[in-house]
């Protein structure tokens, strides 16, 4: 039962499926739809009328004294779909065992009459039943009788199309608690067939489908069915505390919630029914201001099988490559996650990607990331663009006595100084200035000769220009000027660096090994901007580690 870990909490069969080899041993009349495979497993033919028939049967007598009969051309209620529903109302209508016995209304309510059969057999509850089928109408007049709920349960036959206001003509002093109904889902026969109703996608459906045409066709299918009864809910009101339908497609729930929106009513609410591979949804809006709203599903569900972080591996021989480099970015311990983490941040810095140090594990690092621009595709034809800007921008004039022979032009600089693209800066200048230009004359020249110069000799992070103070080192706890709180992002993770195989207890600064770079998606826009960083870091870890010396 792939959907049954969200049941309603209170459903008997959540946690504890119905055991098929002990009914089969109980029930005779059970077991002969029972088949066993090779492996020993107990299994059940869901495409035959006669089994689900035999389980409904089974499971109604097995676990609420319940004896049935429903024909088989006649639509078979599941257990465990009808209990959700169930549970579902009495969390609407606050019901306990200790309060009062309730009264509800079963809009269309079958041949097996499940509802209130449970509903009375659970809670007490009495109930007003309306069938517009006479097979239907007879079938579950027997089965009230034969269980001896009359007393609870009234069965009424009402005329085609008939919902709510004809059947409470005769019960105008009573108010009633809640209504349920479980309308028909479709408009017609093709719908019905799964005609371009069912997304090509999805898998044909797992049991058979046995209503009548009154149980699961009416004129627009489900949506202007409940429609109708919104419509006789605004006549009646205050008539019910509750009003309830169940849907069959998702789709629905959205156009029916806007119309009670346009009608001003005060409570609405909606949740879903899961159970073995079938979804359900259902409805229900209030009338009183002082009924208790149940809270709409929340995403848990969703949610429950967590997804796998994006990760990708450095063998030791590519971080000892690595660790060659490092003493260029100012990386003097020789650790592996030391090294690693330092390329990393090396390289968040150049794409500008926000990030900082958070605490972690001993034989880990780690580092929250926020990507407010997509700095990492197309970087190739980034590079040349900016290179070929600066080759086409005019040289300054010189600044009179103060201008050095060979003072590097002031231009437009670029955003990130110690991108690659400074590189091609410094390359430019001197092949225009006719003599090379030592590092004791830039230094010299660094008074002069503006923001350019002090740039390209900070060639570790960014100097914040309110601020001017001397770069971070890469083990800083924020290595990026922070964004404002209202500055919007494109997603945020969580960057863990770790040994693979090493224990907590590992000294990281002295461990060498593999390590794993795992990226944790925290919030954001899309999961694929993730996906590509996470490439792109991968592909120039191993393109510094490959390039020569």
């Amino acid at each position: 039962m792939a959907l049954s870990k969200s049941m309603h909490p209170r459903n008997r069969y959540k946690d504890k499926p119905p055991d098929f080899a002990y009914l089969a041993s109980k029930y005779p009349e059970f077991q002969q739809h029972v088949h066993t495979s090779l492996t020993g497993r107990v299994g059940l033919n869901f495409k035959d009328p006669e089994a689900v028939r035999a389980l409904t049967c089974t499971l109604l007598k097995e676990d609420f004294g319940l004896t049935i009969e429903i024909p088989l051309e006649r639509l078979i209620p599941t257990v465990p779909l009808r209990l959700n529903y169930i549970h579902w109302v009495e969390d609407l209508i606050g019901a306990g065992p200790s309060d009062a016995p309730r009264r509800g209304i079963d809009i269309g309510t079958g041949a097996s009459c499940i509802y209130p059969l449970l509903g009375a057999t659970m809670n007490g509850w009495f109930f007003l039943a309306t069938e517009v089928d006479n097979v239907c109408f007879s079938y579950a007049k027997k089965n009230v009788e034969q269980n001896g709920m009359s007393d609870l349960i009234k069965v009424v036959k009402v005329p085609q199309k008939t919902l709510l206001m004809d059947a409470l003509k005769e019960e105008s002093a009573l108010i009633y608690d809640f209504c349920m109904c479980n309308p028909p889902f479709f408009a017609n026969q093709l719908e019905a067939k799964g005609v371009n109703s069912r997304n090509s996608r999805r898998p044909p459906p797992s049991s058979v489908n046995t209503g009548g045409v009154t149980e699961i066709m009416a004129e627009g299918g489900e949506l202007e069915f409940v429609k109708r009864i919104i419509h006789d809910s605004l006549q009646l009101k205050k008539r019910l505390r509750w009003y309830s339908c169940m849907l069959g497609k998702k789709c629905s729930l959205a156009p029916l919630k806007e119309e009670l929106r346009k009608q001003g009513v005060p409570k609405v609410t909606h949740t879903e029914f899961c159970q073995g591979r079938t979804m359900r949804w259902a409805l229900a809006w209030s009338f009183y201001e002082d009924v208790s709203v149940p809270s709409p599903p929340s995403k848990k569900r969703k949610l429950e099988k967590a997804r796998k972080p994006l990760s990708f591996s450095l063998l030791l021989p590519t971080v000892k490559l690595l660790r060659a480099r490092a003493p260029s970015i100012g990386c003097t311990t020789l650790g592996s996650l030391s090294v690693v983490t330092a390329w990393l941040e090396k390289t968040l810095s150049d794409l500008r990607v926000l990030h900082k140090r958070v605490p972690s594990g001993r034989a880990e690092r780690s580092l929250f990331l926020t990507a407010v621009e997509n700095s990492w595709i197309h970087v190739r034809q980034k590079r040349r663009d900016q290179r070929r800007q600066l080759r086409e921008l005019p040289r300054a004039p010189p600044c009179g006595d103060r201008a050095a022979p060979h003072t590097v032009e002031s231009g437009p600089q670029p955003e990130n100084p110690e991108s690659p693209e400074n590189d091609a800066i410094v390359g430019v200048e001197s092949e225009k200035g006719k003599s090379e230009v030592n590092e004791d004359s830039v230094v010299a020249q660094a008074a002069h000769s503006g923001p350019l110069t002090q740039e390209v000799l900070c060639n570790t992070q960014e100097v914040d220009p309110d601020k001017q103070e001397g770069p971070p080192t890469p083990g800083s706890s924020m290595t990026s000027n922070s964004p404002s709180a209202s500055q919007p992002f494109l997603f945020k993770c969580l960057t863990n660096v770790k040994l693979e195989g090493a224990g907590e207890l590992a000294e990281e600064d002295e461990e060498e090994g593999d390590v794993i770079v795992q990226m944790h998606w925290v919030e954001g826009l899309n999961r694929d901007l993730m996906n590509q960083l996470c490439t792109y870091l991968k592909n120039t870890l191993l393109r510094l580690a490959s390039s020569p010396l």
